[in-house]
């Protein structure tokens, strides 16, 4: 019965994040995001004053999924264009150190 429940949860979580547009390209993933945060500060608003909690106000980020994401992709084809040159230099003083 547990596994069902569960089962069903997960499912439901991937649904919507396929409907949401996150498991999409990287322009579908920046406009869901951006959705959110137009969303979420409205709702923990409304939810802090139904329970009567003060929460200080959310700071502003200027974040891009997709620069970030071309950042790691950059930096990780950049250190496999230099391995093989690297890997050599590397055997090179292995050997010196050996002899």
């Amino acid at each position: 019965f547990r596994f069902v429940i569960k089962g069903s949860l997960a499912g439901a979580a991937v649904y919507t994040a396929y409907d949401q547009g996150l498991l999409g390209s990287g322009m579908q993933g920046a406009e869901a995001l951006k959705k959110a945060q137009a969303a979420l500060p409205p709702a923990i608003q409304e939810w802090t004053s139904y329970i009567g909690w003060e929460l200080p106000p959310t700071p502003k980020f200027d974040f891009s999924p997709s620069d970030s994401w071309n950042k790691g992709v950059q930096t990780v084809m950049s250190a496999l264009s230099v391995a093989p040159t690297r890997a050599c230099e590397y055997t090179v003083e292995g050997w010196k150190y050996v002899k």
